[in-house]
């Protein structure tokens, strides 16, 4: 069934990569620096080509049902893992919310005289107005808002990458060459429950979840790249500080404030189609009470704990959509027949277990990937086990 609202190829691709020109791809990128400039590039390239497709899979399985992210876990996880995953994306995405509007907020007042809570309410009712008119009259304006972004990204790079002086980070500031990998794939996969929310609209349901990857495979590696020539320009991972040491003051306003507003609410906007699933409500009062969350929790909460949270978000999601994927595309093979939700939910379990012991093992390639292998793996053993019982 086609929805009444539908996004062509060409608006999904701008979509993702608007919402890959944003802060937190700026500053995770930065986080990679103490790798240096040609092991922190062959890092966030591996990385983003791991993480976004696997992203392409999971947008292929709304587009293909036309369902929403969390429902799709319906079809592994049954009524029982649907509500279950709805909660904890809608705790990652109030924090997420959280977690833009402090950081815009931090770089908007280290450039203004303006109160950092008067900031967040600001940037919180930018988001608002966002919500209010909703996506399809702002696409328009997303547009602009994306190439606007995008040129005075180039800019900053230019200056950035321009000078030839570096900054050497110190063994304190030491980064494994599979840590950085992994900070590279867990941006595409924090993005995982919630990309199907837009795959299920597109016009297309074979190139439209290609469209969305390949848009946010080019603007999430892009912005990494920034964040990581800017760090080893500045010396520092402080956003605030890469802005203003780059000269930019007023176009860095322009930037934090369109990039906040551009991710943000997809955040928003699919923490409450997250909530549909638990009861039935207007997508935009909800979405507007999520953003109302966020700004208290920027106020609120510090944001120093900002690399924990993305690896949190890893244990949650990476092993659960490991199963989905494994699932559907390799044993049942797109049949959405009544699944065994309680098996499942333990192989998860597993997978969370898995993934925080992979964190203390330093492999070449993360720890999202190897978790990733061993859930299928183990998904892949007990149903010939399950096979050998019954035959």
């Amino acid at each position: 069934m086609q929805h009444k609202e539908s996004l062509s190829n060409f608006n999904l691709s701008i979509l993702w990569f608007g919402a890959a020109i944003s802060l937190a791809e700026i500053i995770t990128g930065a986080l990679i620096a103490p790798l240096g400039l040609s092991k922190g590039l062959l890092a966030i390239f591996i990385g983003h080509v791991i993480g976004c497709f696997i992203l392409l899979l999971a947008g292929q399985i709304g587009a293909k049902e036309q369902l929403p992210a969390i429902e799709t876990t319906r079809l592994s996880f049954g009524n029982l893992g649907a509500p279950f995953f709805a909660i904890l994306n809608i705790i990652q995405l109030v924090g997420w919310t959280g977690v833009m509007i402090a950081n815009g907020t931090a770089a908007i007042s280290s450039l203004t005289p303006f109160n950092t809570s008067m900031v967040s309410v600001l940037i919180a009712g930018l988001i608002a107005l966002w919500i209010i008119i909703g996506f399809n009259k702002m696409k328009w304006l997303n547009l602009a808002a994306v190439i606007s972004l995008f040129i005075v990204s180039i800019l900053l790079g230019v200056i950035t990458f321009g000078s030839h002086e570096t900054v050497t980070f110190t063994s304190a500031d030491f980064l494994s060459f599979g840590m950085a990998i992994e900070l590279s794939i867990v941006m595409p996969l924090s993005w995982l429950p919630l990309i199907s929310d837009y795959t299920m609209l597109s016009k297309s349901k074979k190139f439209g979840p290609t469209s969305s990857a390949i848009g946010y495979f080019l603007g999430s590696t892009f912005m990494y790249v920034i964040g990581l020539g800017a760090a080893l320009y500045a010396g520092t991972s402080d956003i605030a500080v890469i802005l203003s040491a780059a000269g930019l003051p007023v176009i860095a306003i322009l930037i934090v404030i369109l990039s906040t507003l551009t991710t943000t609410f997809l955040d928003v906007y699919s923490a409450a189609v997250s909530f549909n699933v638990l009861k039935k409500a207007n997508t935009k009062v909800v979405s507007l009470f999520i953003c109302i969350f966020g700004a208290i929790l920027a106020i609120l909460v510090p944001t120093s704990q900002y690399e924990n949270f993305l690896y949190l978000i890893g244990s949650a999601f990476a092993p659960m959509f490991a199963i989905l994927l494994t699932d559907y595309f390799l044993l049942r093979k797109g049949n959405t027949s009544t699944p065994n939700g309680y098996l499942n939910l333990g192989i998860w379990a597993i997978g969370v277990i898995i993934y925080r012991f992979m964190m203390q093992v330093d492999t070449p390639i993360g720890n999202s990937l190897p978790t990733m292998l061993i859930v299928m793996v183990l998904m892949w053993g007990i149903q010939r086990l399950k096979v050998r019982i019954h035959s």
